[in-house]
């Protein structure tokens, strides 16, 4: 089964139990967010991608620079363990680790949640490759994919058992768009793939397919 059916499965369940007036108001600020043209700053394929120094789940620091010496990166961006559609998206990741490896490439997780939520979201989706925290959306703001989540949506999310304040350990309610980049050895975005609906995800076969047409065989 793809992610894609994982996900359209997920919410075929949920919508069933949410009202009609809190889908109406979840559609509308996703509408919004759609129309603020913010995947047009974000960074694109053929842009330098910006490098980075996060703590990992043992707060150790990864830096983009040395895994890049190392061979071709992935960075997904995702909104935290709290988002039923990330869990899946990690899992699905976790599947295509050894194709990954075997290109030579390295993927990692970014979410602005602090450290021990990140612990608790790679413990739970056992995941191997490294999830980083990126609190403040300090490097997911280089990328152009930082958002405000609405008002309206916070008291929405909170029913729903999602704290995005206490995940983040702040009260600015940032959230990264959820994005997938396959970065060069040369610090050059080969491929973005960035969407306002978080319920889109970029299938993880198709990063190994980036892999192997752009990176890989060259």
């Amino acid at each position: 089964m793809s992610l894609r059916e994982d996900i359209q499965n997920f919410m075929a369940q949920f919508l069933k139990q949410v009202p009609e007036d809190i889908q109406k108001v979840m559609q509308e600020e996703a509408e919004r967010l759609a129309q603020s043209g913010i995947t047009e700053k974000s960074l694109k394929a053929g842009d330098k991608a910006p490098t980075f120094s996060l703590p990992n789940i043992f707060a150790k620091d990864i830096s983009s620079q040395a895994l890049l010496a190392r061979g071709p990166l992935v960075v997904c961006f995702y909104r935290g363990g709290w988002c039923p559609y990330c869990n899946l998206e990690l899992r699905a990741l976790q599947l295509i680790i050894p194709a990954i490896k075997s290109l030579g490439a390295t993927l990692v997780a970014i979410s602005p949640q602090v450290p021990e939520k990140s612990l608790a979201t790679a413990e739970e989706n056992k995941v191997s490759f490294e999830v980083l925290s990126d609190v403040g959306n300090k490097v997911a703001r280089q990328f152009g994919l930082v958002f405000t989540l609405p008002e309206r949506l916070r008291t929405i999310y909170k029913q729903f058992g999602a704290d995005v304040a206490a995940a983040n350990g702040d009260e600015r309610y940032e959230l990264p768009l959820a994005a997938t980049y396959v970065i060069d050895v040369d610090g050059i975005i080969r491929y973005a793939f960035v969407d306002t609906d978080y319920t889109k995800r970029l299938e993880p076969e198709e990063v190994v397919k980036v892999l192997k047409k752009n990176i890989a065989d060259r």
